[in-house]
This record gives structure tokens, C-alpha cells and sequence, in this order.
């Protein structure tokens, strides 16, 4: 698996640069323009051990929705490059997360076959200024670019930040998991490629 990556993503909606660190120890520093999005990042970062650095600028006075998707997509193609051929890791990571009253699971296979599965609701359109459907467009972004299949379920929970954090940060802790060593070089696949 690869150390230390970066990449910068410019379109006439959004100019991106992360630098990103699999083997990090969860030093985060983000700023998108979108103060809850942020707050998600650096969740993300810390519970999976990442190091990462995140600039974005984006039209967020037509909508945070270019900006979000697009941090997505960057993030994944890192994701995508610091895996490789995905030999000697374990390939699946799962964690179930609380935040107070919220519960959140996410579920990770690192095999090369993109899918988003996303169940429960989140049960307000907006949490301040930012709209919750967003975090699922972020989702589907990351997996799809990342070349992963990502389960997420909004198990139960009555406040609404605290069900999306307990899922970013579930996401940092099943991917680090799923990231892991698994003492074999040879890719977790009865096909011999993942």
C-alpha cells in the first residue's frame, strides 16, 4: 500500500487539492468553505488514522453540492492509489459506531467493484446550512472513485448530527480496518485478484 499521496482537481465548479496518508496518525486539516463538512473530514481523518490536508474551493453560492461531490471524487482517486493491487490487506472492515442516542454502521469491501448501499434516513433535510443529502452524494463519490463497495445504515438515532457523525467516523474506523495488514501478499480472493 502507498504512503503519502496528493492530487488537485480543477473544473469550473471546483478547484481541489488533498494530500492524503493511509499510514498517518490521524492529522487532519480541512477547509472546504462548508463548516459541517469540515467538522465530518476531520472526524473521518482522526478515527481512521489518516493523515490528510484538504483545500477546496467551490460555487457554494449556488449550493454546497459541487463542492462536497467533488472532495468525494479527489478523495477516492487517493484512495484508489494508496491501495494498489490491494495485495496483503484484508479487504473488509466494519464498524458500528454510537453518538449519544445515534447508532451508524458501515460496512467496507476493498475489492475492485464500486457499490453504494445506503439504508436508514437521517430525518431532517439540513443540519444548519448544510443539506443532508449530501452525505450520502459524498458516499456514493468516495466509493465509486475509490473502487469500493460502502454499506452505510442510519440504524436509529433522534439528532440528526450525531447520526452523520457516528457514520464518519464509522467510515474512518472500517476502512482502517479493512486497510490493515494481513501478513499475506497475495490478495484476500479466491480469484488471486481483487
Amino acid at each position: 500500500m502507498a504512503g503519502a499521496l496528493k492530487h488537485r482537481r480543477r473544473t469550473a465548479e471546483t478547484e481541489i487539492e488533498i494530500h492524503f496518508d493511509p499510514r498517518g496518525k490521524g492529522r487532519v486539516k480541512v477547509d472546504t468553505g462548508v463548516g459541517f463538512f469540515d467538522h465530518m473530514l476531520h472526524l473521518f481523518g482522526v478515527h481512521g488514522g489518516f493523515d490528510l490536508e484538504i483545500s477546496a474551493r467551490g460555487d457554494l453560492y449556488v449550493d454546497f453540492h459541487h463542492t462536497v461531490e467533488d472532495v468525494g471524487l479527489v478523495l477516492g482517486e487517493l484512495l484508489d492509489q494508496a491501495l494498489g493491487d490491494r495485495a496483503g490487506i484484508k479487504r473488509y472492515g466494519e464498524a458500528t459506531i454510537p453518538m449519544e442516542e445515534a447508532l451508524a454502521q458501515v460496512v467496507v469491501d476493498l475489492a475492485r467493484r464500486p457499490c453504494i448501499v445506503v439504508q436508514g434516513k437521517i430525518g431532517v433535510e439540513k443540519i444548519g446550512q448544510f443539506d443532508t443529502e449530501l452525505v450520502k452524494e459524498f458516499y456514493k463519490a468516495l466509493a465509486m472513485s475509490g473502487r469500493f463497495t460502502l454499506h452505510v445504515r442510519f440504524l436509529y438515532g433522534e439528532n440528526a448530527h450525531h447520526l452523520v457523525e457516528a457514520s464518519f467516523k464509522a467510515l474512518g474506523h472500517a476502512l482502517r480496518e479493512a486497510m490493515a495488514p494481513l501478513g499475506d501478499q497475495v490478495p484476500l480472493s479466491t480469484k488471486g485478484v481483487l
